[in-house]
């Protein structure tokens, strides 16, 4: 089980991400099309931003207990999550492989 802070500290920076989302959406168009002014300017804006409103700072985490590690994002569980799940029948159409 993660600390509960870093969950809510997770949480926060999705919150951040999804208010920036447009801004840093509009600033990277900028970068990538304008003249080379504009592209500085845009630069300098993308640079003024929360470090946190960019989405590479969130971290994937267990939906259930937090883990940071071993996160398998089709599920949205860590490696040790899924494979209790999986082992009590409770993810439909996972089985176990036997050869």
């Amino acid at each position: 089980m993660a600390k509960k802070s870093k969950i809510a500290a997770n949480e926060r920076r999705k919150a951040v991400v999804q208010r920036y989302a447009a801004r840093r959406a509009e600033l990277k168009e900028i970068i990538r099309t304008g003249t080379p002014q504009e592209q500085a300017e845009g630069v300098r804006a993308l640079a003024r931003q929360p470090r946190d409103a960019s989405a590479t700072r969130v971290r994937n985490r267990d939906s259930v207990d937090g883990r940071p590690r071993g996160h398998l994002t089709k599920f949205g569980l860590s490696r040790v999550r899924f494979r209790e799940m999986a082992h009590r029948g409770e993810l439909p159409g996972v089985t176990k492989a036997s050869w």
